[in-house]
C-alpha cells in the first residue's frame, strides 16, 4: 500500500534554525511540526510526546533524538521511533525538501494529519513459523517486550502471562488518581493483541520452570515449551510484621483491584492512614486523603522520601503535605493494628503509645521479587530474588531474559554496574532491548539511565540518575517549589538530578548521562550561570 502524503507546505526558512536547534512549527490549522536542523540536515517530526503529550520543542535535542521535557522519553529524529521510554507509541515523521532559496518544505502522510502518535509496522503470526517466545508478566516491561518483538519480525508463536485480570495498563497511575478506570488505563484495547497474534493469558500465573525441559508450567494446569523466554514479573506489594495486619481495611496499592478495593472502603467519614516514607505512600494519602475526614501520614524517618532526595527537599515535601491539610507522624511507626469483633480495623498504636482511630489503612512499606516460582528452576537468583544479566538483559542461562524489577542489570549512567530499580521508564526499556536481542536482528546493548517522576499535590517531580550520594546542592526557590536538586558523591561527581518546576532540567541531565559524559560539583559553581552546565548537551558527540 502506497502511503497518501499531502502537498508540501512551507513551514519555514532553513535560516530560522541554528546547527543544533529544534523549533515548532504551524503545518496547518490543526498540527503541529518539530523541525530540527542537526548536522546540517533538517528533519521533522510529531512535536507532542506520545505519553502524556508534552510539546517537544520545549524538551531536549540530543544527538539524533529528541528527549520530552516531562518524563524523558526519547524519538529518533530521523524515524520518529520511539527509544526510550515512558509511552509506547512513536510519532509521526514528515518528508522535508529544502528549497533553493531556503524554504523548509513538509508533506505529511493524510493519516497521520489526524493522529499526534504512530504505532510502528508489526507483523503477524506465520503459521510455517514453529518457534514459541514467551513473555511472562504483563506490566510495563512484558507489554514492550511483546510490541516490540512484533515490530521487529517475529512471526512465531507469542505468548503473554499476565497474572492478572486485565491486560497490560498503566500502573503508575494506580497510587495517583483514585477514580481512574481500568478502560482508560490499559495500553491497548484487546482487538490490538488478536491482530497481532499476541495470545494474552489473563488471570493465569506461572507456577514453575524447566530451564532444561524449556517449560513453563501455569496456574491454569497448562504448560508451555518456549524457544525463549522473558521474564518480567515484577514486585509485589508487602506488608511489615505487625500485629494486626492482616485486619479487614488493611490495604497496600500495587495493582488495579486494590485500588477498586479502596475505593470501596473509603467514605467521608473515613479515618486514613498512610504508613511509609515512600512515593507509594505519599501518593496514597494524596490521592485518597481529599475522599477522607482525616488523612495521616506515618513515617520512621525525619522527613519523606529522604532516601531519594535527602533531608533538605523531604523537609519541603512535609511542609507542602502540611500545608494541604495532611496529618504528619515522623521519626514514628506503628506497633500495633487493632480492630473490632468483625476483623475491620479500627485503631493503630504508635512507637509511643499513642492511639489514633483508623478505618483504613495503607502500607506503602516495601515490596518483594515475584521470583519464588523460579526456585529450583536452573535459573541463579540472588539472595533478595532478583536476577543477574548482562548488558543484552540475557541471564546465565540460553535463551531466557530479564526484565523489569526483578533484572539486576547494567545501569550506563551508574559505570555499567547492576542494580534492581523498580522504574516504569526503566521497565519499558528493558522490554524493547530483550526483544531485539531475542529476535537477533543486531546486538543491542543496554544503555540505562533511570527516569522517576511524581506528581504531588499538583507538583511535578522528576528524578534521574541512580548511585549513592553524600550531598545535596540545592539551586533555585525551594520554598516556591522551583529548584533543582544536585546528589553528589564522594568524588563530587552529580550521580542525580531532581527538580520541580524547571523543566527540563532533569531531562537535560539525563541526556548528558546517556552521552557517555558525567556533572561534576566545579560544573555547578558558575555563579552568573547555574545550569551553565546544559551546554555540553551541544557538543553532540564529544565525551567531557
Amino acid at each position: 500500500m502506497v502511503d497518501d502524503y499531502t502537498d508540501p507546505v512551507a513551514v519555514c526558512n532553513v535560516g530560522d534554525l541554528q546547527e543544533h536547534e529544534m523549533k515548532q512549527f504551524q503545518f496547518n490549522e490543526n498540527t503541529k511540526v518539530l523541525v530540527v536542523k542537526q548536522k546540517d540536515q533538517i528533519k521533522a517530526i510529531g512535536n507532542k510526546c506520545t505519553h502524556y503529550g508534552a510539546p517537544l520543542h520545549t524538551g531536549v535535542l540530543g544527538d539524533g533524538r529528541v528527549r520530552c521535557p516531562w518524563h524523558g522519553a526519547c524519538f529518533s529524529i530521523d524515524s520518529g521511533d520511539i527509544e526510550d521510554f515512558p509511552g509506547l507509541d512513536s510519532l509521526p515523521c514528515y518528508k522535508v525538501e529544502v528549497k533553493s532559496d531556503g524554504q523548509v518544505m513538509v508533506r505529511a502522510k493524510r493519516k497521520d494529519l489526524e493522529n499526534t502518535r504512530r504505532l510502528k509496522d508489526m507483523v503477524k503470526r506465520d503459521p510455517k513459523d514453529n518457534r514459541c517466545y514467551v513473555v511472562v508478566g504483563g506490566g510495563p516491561a512484558g507489554a514492550v517486550c511483546a510490541e516490540t518483538l512484533r515490530q521487529e519480525g517475529f512471526t512465531g508463536r507469542l505468548v503473554m502471562v499476565c497474572k492478572e485480570q486485565y491486560l497490560p495498563y498503566d500502573r503508575v497511575k494506580v497510587s495517583k488518581a483514585s477514580d481512574v478506570q481500568i478502560e482508560t488505563l490499559q495500553f491497548r484495547k484487546p482487538q490490538f493483541y488478536e491482530e497481532y497474534d499476541i495470545e494474552t493469558l489473563m488471570g493465569v500465573a506461572a507456577t514453575k520452570l524447566s530451564c532444561e525441559e524449556k517449560t513453563l508450567y501455569l496456574s491454569n494446569n497448562t504448560t508451555v515449551t518456549y524457544d525463549k523466554i522473558f521474564i518480567a514479573t515484577g514486585c509485589s506489594a508487602s506488608k511489615p510484621s505487625i500485629k494486626g495486619s492482616n485486619l479487614k481495611g488493611v490495604m497496600v496499592v500495587r495493582e488495579y483491584d486494590d485500588l477498586k478495593e479502596i475505593n470501596k472502603l473509603i467514605t467521608p467519614e473515613s479515618n486514613l492512614v498512610c504508613l511509609g516514607s515512600s512515593f507509594i505512600a505519599l501518593e496514597a494519602a494524596q490521592s485518597w486523603g481529599k475522599k477522607a475526614k482525616c488523612a495521616t501520614l506515618i513515617s520512621r524517618t525525619e522527613f519523606p522520601l529522604m532516601a531519594t532526595f535527602g533531608a533538605v527537599v523531604g523537609e519541603r515535601v512535609l511542609r507542602l503535605y502540611k500545608d494541604q491539610g495532611i496529618h504528619t507522624v515522623m521519626n514514628s511507626g506503628i506497633v500495633e493494628i487493632l480492630g473490632d469483633d468483625n476483623n475491620n480495623v479500627t485503631d493503630v498504636i504508635l512507637k509511643d503509645g499513642t492511639k489514633l482511630p483508623c478505618d483504613i489503612l495503607i502500607m506503602g512499606t516495601g515490596s518483594k521479587f515475584n521470583t519464588d516460582f523460579l526456585i529450583g528452576s536452573g535459573l541463579p537468583l540472588n539472595h533478595n530474588g532478583s536476577i543477574d544479566t548482562d548488558l543484552y538483559l540475557k541471564t546465565l542461562v540460553d535463551d531466557v531474559y530479564v526484565g523489569g524489577d526483578i533484572a539486576n542489570a547494567p545501569v550506563y549512567s551508574h559505570n555499567q554496574e547492576r542494580a534492581a530499580i523498580g522504574h516504569y521508564q526503566l521497565a519499558q526499556y528493558h522490554g524493547r532491548i530483550a526483544a531485539l536481542n531475542m529476535v537477533g536482528k543486531t546486538t543491542e546493548e543496554l544503555r540505562a539511565v533511570p527516569f522517576f517522576f511524581t506528581m504531588l499535590f499538583g507538583k511535578g517531580f522528576r528524578y534521574s540518575g541512580y548511585g549513592k550520594y553524600n550531598d545535596v546542592v540545592i539551586e533555585g526557590d525551594l520554598d516556591n517549589l522551583k529548584f533543582v536538586a544536585y546528589f553528589l558523591d564522594g568524588d563530587d561527581k552529580v550521580v542525580a538530578v531532581a527538580s520541580c518546576g524547571r523543566d527540563p532540567i532533569v531531562a537535560q541531565f539525563a541526556e548528558l548521562q546517556s552521552q557517555g559524559k558525567t556533572l561534576h560539583r566545579k560544573d555547578l559553581e558558575d555563579p552568573s550561570d547555574p545550569v551553565a552546565w546544559t551546554k555540553k548537551l551541544k557538543l553532540v558527540g564529544k565525551c567531557i
